[in-house]
């Protein structure tokens, strides 16, 4: 059991605090973390009348206040005093992670951060290989030449919904090992496939399983790293996804020139099983509630009382973790109307990306007669763009953010104007990529053209996210799987018909119906500034 904790040496955590960390490791704030939870199990899971440490939470998209005694937080005084409940040996347990040496901390988070660049970095890397490889599989089909290339997002849909609640019941680290190791296997399987068929189911399960990183990444940083410098190592852990994809076929174009497409493939897998051994040698479990279990099926062992329990336990049986991880996100997607916009709108933006992903070397090689390695460059625009994206959001999303709470006035509609100026210039980088494109300017025309897509994009999904999540508040981790859900599915099977579209419209027009649309969804931002908090006063998701 934990040792007696001197007074003042532990206080209990805020409402927003459990909430914030809930949303980093991937679950709902209902299910216990580093700082416990607030518990929001059903009546025929618990009595509350029997068990005062477990009190229901509110309703999603309803005005909360931002505090909760401790009986609230689900981590009471009752639970404190309770002689069976196992707990960190005081303030400086070395058994907690957040007092691992500083060397051991940042170099955990600096494999993961690496396993997070290099999952998605595989989502792209050979898409200026893909006419070599539909020459080598004798295919012609300009729907399948899409589809190769998005096909690994649709993984993203479904690997992240079984590893997120998987991950609760046995810890980060045999998820994070057994997914990367499966994921080098496929992506050996894919650079030894003989026929499109094969090459396609193995791109689709290297995507469901590469999502690892991504699903408890955020979780391992909040495990380690205190809330003050958590800032740094998040930017740096969030450059994965936002780099990675447009960093890929640079890379790709000059290594399909001069190994041939597989190599794309061998080259990601053999990066990966380097940084799979530095894994499995140097990282350690670092999720609190996984560490005390441990440390509570030890102490019932030694001591043979078979009523000690960590302080941490979930409540939650294995098929209600898996109901809620699955069917929440799905009834907030569908009942929600601020979770079913924002989630439209951001599925439409990541769509956009992956229509680009798999034309731009066709419309390089066509328009602008580039070939070998070059037309890789031609995904450096939207790479910039992206980059200066997440620099800009970060200043003055936070900025603003942070001058609201400081004023004690913030709702989550202040993350909003920075999505506003985005929602704003994602159309004309289309009308620019497009019409450029069509009559063959100058090729830093359609570059900057994409840069500003790929600026908006970033000003559309890390804003809109953040707004889930401050809306959300205990279900947040829900509405950003729902998100996630919907928005792979459109980035995996939208871009199917990019090709056609282009044939039968021109590079001018085609484009520009993807800018009328973009417009058509502008208001969203501007709506939700100005009514959002109607609409959260009205919602009521039973979930």
């Amino acid at each position: 059991m934990g040792k007696p904790e001197a007074p003042g040496l532990y206080r209990h955590p805020t409402r927003s605090e459990i909430i914030e960390q809930a949303a980093l490791e991937g679950h709902d704030a209902d299910i216990p973390s580093n700082v416990g939870s607030l518990h929001q199990v059903p009546s025929h899971t618990i009595d509350a009348q029997l068990d005062p440490c477990h009190p229901s939470a509110p309703d999603p998209e309803k005005g909360v206040a931002e505090s909760l005694s401790s009986n609230e937080a689900g981590i009471g005084n009752e639970c404190e005093d309770d002689p069976n409940v196992v707990f960190w040996d005081g303030i400086d347990d070395p058994e907690n992670p957040m007092n691992w040496s500083a060397l051991k901390k940042w170099g955990t988070v600096s494999i993961v951060s690496l396993l997070t660049f290099l999952t998605p970095l595989a989502s792209s890397m050979f898409a200026p290989g893909v006419p070599e490889v539909m020459k080598d599989f004798h295919s012609t089909s300009n729907m399948l030449s899409s589809f190769m290339v998005s096909v690994y997002v649709l993984g993203f849909a479904f690997g992240p919904s079984i590893i997120a609640p998987l991950s609760e019941m046995y810890g980060r680290l045999p998820l994070y090992h057994s997914c990367v190791a499966f994921f080098i296997v496929f992506t050996v399987a894919a650079a030894v496939s003989t026929n499109m068929t094969m090459f396609i189911v193995f791109r689709f399960l290297m995507g469901t399983f590469g999502g690892a990183p991504q699903v408890l990444g955020g979780g391992t940083i909040a495990d380690l790293i205190s809330r003050e410098q958590r800032g740094t190592a998040m930017s740096v852990w969030m450059m994965g996804p936002t780099i990675g994809p447009c960093v890929g076929p640079i890379i790709g174009g000059f290594l399909t020139v001069a190994k041939g497409w597989r190599w794309n493939f061998w080259f990601v897998a053999i990066v990966t099983a380097a940084s799979f051994l530095m894994a499995l040698l140097l990282m350690k479990e670092t999720s609190a509630p996984i560490i005390l279990e441990r440390k509570a099926h030890r102490l019932r062992t030694t001591t043979g009382n078979p009523k000690l329990r960590s302080k941490l336990a979930s409540d939650l049986s294995t098929k209600d973790l898996f109901r809620f991880s699955i069917v929440r996100p799905m009834k907030m997607l569908f009942r929600s109307p601020i979770c079913a916009a924002i989630s439209v709108y951001i599925a439409i933006s990541y769509t956009y990306l992956y229509i680009l992903f798999t034309t731009f070397t066709s419309v390089y090689k066509t328009q602008y007669h580039w070939h070998g390695g070059i037309v890789g460059l031609s995904f450096l625009g939207i790479g910039i763009g992206s980059l200066l994206g997440q620099f800009v959001f970060t200043h003055f999303g936070n900025r603003i953010a942070s001058r609201h709470l400081e004023a004690g006035t913030f709702v989550p509609e202040h993350r909003l104007p920075v999505m506003a100026a985005g929602a704003v210039m994602l159309p004309i980088g289309f009308f620019l990529y497009g019409w450029s494109v069509q009559y063959a300017l100058h090729f830093m025309v359609p570059m900057v053209g994409s840069g500003f897509v790929g600026f908006s994009l970033l000003m559309i999904f890390m804003p809109g996210t953040t707004y889930l999540v401050d809306v959300f508040t205990v279900h947040a981790a829900s509405a950003m799987a729902a998100s996630t859900v919907s928005r792979s599915l459109c980035a995996a099977l939208v871009p199917l018909s990019s090709e056609k579209m282009y044939a039968a419209m021109g590079y001018g027009w085609g484009n520009s119906l993807l800018g009328f649309v973009a417009l058509l969804f502008t208001p969203i931002p501007f709506l939700f500034m100005k009514f959002g908090d109607r609409i959260r006063a009205s919602g009521n998701v039973k979930l």
